[in-house]
């Protein structure tokens, strides 16, 4: 089936191709099909490119996302580092740009009050070894490779603009 003919002048009618499509309201004007509400890629205007739609907003809600690399980067060595150093790793970062971003302050807290939880159990699992002349000697290990696994997620989620909350942590700093 096909379509009457349009009036000369709109958009689409066959005596004048190259005319502009109409706007729709509130869409890009021009562009003759309302705006994306969904689907992959889709991103609101005025988040970045790693937030989620309503992160600083929220009441409650951590802020996520980054405004730039050198945040990121700070909130990887927030994650990663305390594999290697404890919780000196997220307590420099912290106290190097905490104070600059709100993602940044979320992730090095989340970090600090994990590795400073599982370093207390680390100590506590290292004396019940000793003290029990080394029947308990896989407790340090077991609890190394939760502080890995867990670190590691931390670190992937983080790398992707998420605030991860660590399980079985005590929340020393808010």
């Amino acid at each position: 089936m096909t379509e009457p003919p349009r009036p000369p002048g709109e958009y689409g009618s066959p005596s004048d191709p190259y005319s502009t499509p109409p706007s729709y309201p509130g869409g890009t004007p021009g562009a003759g099909y309302p705006p994306p509400t969904s689907g992959a890629g889709y991103q609101q205007q005025g988040y970045g490119a790693y937030q989620q739609p309503g992160a600083y907003g929220t009441p409650g809600g951590a802020p996520v996302g980054y405004a730039n690399s050198d945040e990121k980067t700070w909130a990887l060595i927030a994650h990663f580092g305390g594999i290697l150093v404890g919780f000196i790793a997220p307590l420099v970062a912290l106290l190097a740009k905490g104070n600059e971003s709100p993602t940044v302050k979320a992730h090095a807290n989340e970090a600090l009050n994990f590795h400073i939880t599982w370093g207390i159990a680390m100590i506590i699992s290292v004396v019940i070894a000793v003290c029990t002349f080394g029947i308990a000697s896989p407790l340090p290990l077991l609890v190394w490779v939760f502080v890995l696994a867990f670190a590691i997620i931390a670190g992937m989620k983080a790398n992707n603009g998420e605030l991860y909350r660590y399980p079985a942590t005590f929340r020393f700093i808010k």
